[in-house]
């Protein structure tokens, strides 16, 4: 059996895009687990709202969140070594993403040119509505660290709100709902570059990569990974991606997250229990 490392996107992959389930996605899940199979949730999530997600699967993996803007290893992962990285309450924080406050600053001066707006200008109601989570849970979704989701409205102003970003070291990342404002240094890519790479070092082992996602912004991550997993979209439909030996799933969500897996599974030989 060769050691592989799963890094998974959430919304419509690992969970459903209308109701936020994993329950498809259990046969699977349960292997990694017995199996100690590292899964890196790389997301557009928060910290606050992976860690509600990791209790609910009882796996504490490393995480990457806000597409790459931090990694989070908790303090004595598995006795790991790592550089370039700060305290963080109880983790190893590496840092690839621009402070938040530096972000909402730019948005708060091109709002005034461009009709759009973030999660740090809208209610909890507002998110709750837009994203069908409840309040508590858009509560989580509005702390954020390092990017800001947002919605514009002027969609023939994209190309202008693009220079401006640009101007300012900051790139557009299209997600499953909204568009993100994040920093021209991070994306998922680098982020899943640097925990292989840490794993590696610290194991001496060399990791079989896994990615899986369904939106332009997982794009990053299928490209660097060695067995890219392209989850259908609830509406049928595909992301605009191709790389050689790509699996597209045939259901969306965790069903066809699940469905993926054990194509992985069967190809580096772990066997599903009777």
């Amino acid at each position: 059996m060769k050691d592989i490392i799963i890094f998974t996107d959430l919304d419509a992959s690992l969970l459903n895009h209308d109701d936020y389930s994993f329950e498809d996605a259990k046969p699977a899940l349960s292997i990694i687990k017995n199996l100690n199979i590292p899964l890196i949730i790389t997301t557009s999530k928060t910290r606050k709202e992976i860690e509600i997600l990791q209790k609910e699967l009882q796996i504490y993996d490393p995480f990457i969140s806000e597409n790459g803007g931090g990694i989070f290893f908790q303090k004595g992962y598995r006795g790991f070594y790592i550089t370039n990285c700060k305290s963080v309450d109880n983790y190893c924080l590496i840092q690839l993403g621009k402070a938040y406050s530096q972000i909402v600053d730019f948005e708060k001066r091109v709002m005034k040119e461009i009709l759009l707006k973030g999660f740090y200008f809208m209610s909890l109601e507002e998110i709750a509505e837009l994203t069908g989570l409840t309040t508590q849970q858009a509560k989580l979704a509005k702390e954020r660290e390092f990017t800001e989701p947002f919605i514009l409205y002027e969609k023939d102003k994209y190309a202008l709100l693009e220079k401006k970003a640009d101007k300012e070291d900051i790139k557009i990342t299209k997600g499953g709902r909204f568009f993100h404002f994040i920093g021209k240094n991070q994306d998922k890519g680098k982020a899943v570059k640097l925990v292989k790479d840490i794993f590696e070092k610290n194991t001496g082992k060399k990791f079989l990569s896994v990615g899986l996602g369904d939106s332009k912004n997982d794009i990053p991550m299928l490209e660097v990974v060695d067995i890219p997993i392209l989850i259908r979209k609830p509406d049928g439909s595909y992301e605009n991606f191709e790389k050689e030996g790509l699996i597209k799933s045939r259901y969306s969500g965790s069903r066809g997250w699940n469905e993926a897996m054990f194509k992985v599974f069967n190809h580096v030989g772990i066997s599903s229990p009777e």
